[in-house]
């Protein structure tokens, strides 16, 4: 993996945190638009849903967002 800011090789890894009530501890990804259900909340019933993984470059400290399947 590349920075596509300044094409640097060392990507630092890192997460987002998802301190919301319920939270499993790391930020999720779900495919499609937003969709707000009855009581305000997204709508994620039979979306796919991916973990969120960032990477910080060491050399412009540029943040890097990738997703990968729920294990």
């Amino acid at each position: 993996m590349n920075c596509t800011q300044c094409d640097g090789t060392d990507l630092e890894p890192g997460f987002i945190e998802d301190k919301g009530e319920g939270s499993q501890g790391y930020g999720r990804w779900i495919q499609g638009a937003l969709e707000r259900g009855l009581f305000g909340g997204a709508k994620r019933m039979g979306r796919a849903v991916w973990i969120i993984e960032a990477f910080r470059c060491t050399r412009c400290s540029h943040l890097e967002l990738f997703v990968r399947p729920r294990d």
